[in-house]
């Protein structure tokens, strides 16, 4: 399973991640970074260290899980 992670700096400047299943590819930088200006600019989150104030990363990741019988 894909994950696409955004991540956020609060006002005491600690990182926040905001994660989404299955994201749509190719990722389109433009749009993610339009998304998190949105979030940042309407206050949609907030975090314990306050509300979310700089874009930090992003980032796509993948997890694979197998199950093994014993």
């Amino acid at each position: 399973m894909k994950t696409l992670e955004m991540k956020f700096g609060n006002e005491d400047n600690k990182v926040v991640t905001i994660s989404l299943e299955q994201p749509i590819e190719p990722v389109d930088p433009v749009a993610v970074e339009q998304a998190m200006d949105v979030i940042i600019a309407q206050n949609v989150f907030a975090s314990s260290g306050g509300n979310l104030v700089t874009k930090k990363s992003v980032r796509v990741v993948e997890r694979n899980v197998e199950d093994i019988e014993i």
